[in-house]
């Protein structure tokens, strides 16, 4: 009974340590969070959209966060997003994953919520879906800069004849460097920036 009780506290012990603390993640949800803005990009070239992009915190009494809702549109129509996701964030080993949910109702329902003092009180974990194979799997470097991106042709999309789509991501406190691709069973490119990723420059850490 010693030997067995001994063993059930090392797996507990085992468990508790490879749990993430909110302060593994503070960081990224802090580089993450704001209201960013490509208009920098957009003037300097024309094959780029002036856009708006605004992540806040949500669910922030849960533990097994940081959940944050995003919400991107044209610069001249910021009250008509063209997406709308929820993000989780999870640390495995020395990677930072971001998973990526989408509303199961209409989502323009939602939109605005971040100007909201509780954005997404009145909805839960589930009342989304998770995009599964689209996580974004990211590494820290000694500066305190992330990138990464989704695991190959793991993400599934059907957006303008698509087979898969690919993220690649870079951020750090002022920068958020984002490329979203798609790309047909044959390997050609059918949606996303042919020329690079979209650079979001923080306005300010608050929507």
């Amino acid at each position: 009974m010693k030997r067995l009780a001994a063993l059930m506290l090392i797996a507990a012990l085992a468990g508790c340590a490879s749990t993430p603390t909110s302060h593994e993640l503070s960081e990224l949800q802090s580089h993450l969070s704001g209201f960013f803005t490509s208009r920098a990009q957009a003037q300097a070239d024309k094959d780029f959209f002036n856009i708006e992009l605004r992540i806040v915190p949500v669910w922030t009494t849960r533990s097994d966060g940081p959940w944050l809702y995003v919400e991107q549109a044209a610069a001249d129509t910021p009250d008509k997003p063209y997406r709308q996701r929820v993000y989780r964030l999870e640390k495995k080993g020395d990677q930072y994953l971001s998973h990526i949910y989408e509303f199961k109702g209409d989502p323009l329902k939602q939109a605005g919520q971040w100007k909201q003092p509780v954005p997404l009180a009145a909805l839960s974990p589930a009342d989304l879906v998770l995009k599964d194979g689209c996580a974004v799997i990211m590494s820290r470097a000694a500066s305190g800069s992330y990138s990464g991106a989704t695991a190959d042709k793991a993400c599934p999309s059907v957006l303008r004849g698509a087979k898969y789509g690919s993220s690649k991501v870079t951020l750090d406190a002022q920068v958020l460097d984002s490329w979203d691709q798609g790309f047909a069973e044959d390997g050609r490119q059918v949606w996303g920036s042919t020329k690079g990723a979209y650079r979001f420059v923080k306005v300010s850490a608050k929507p």
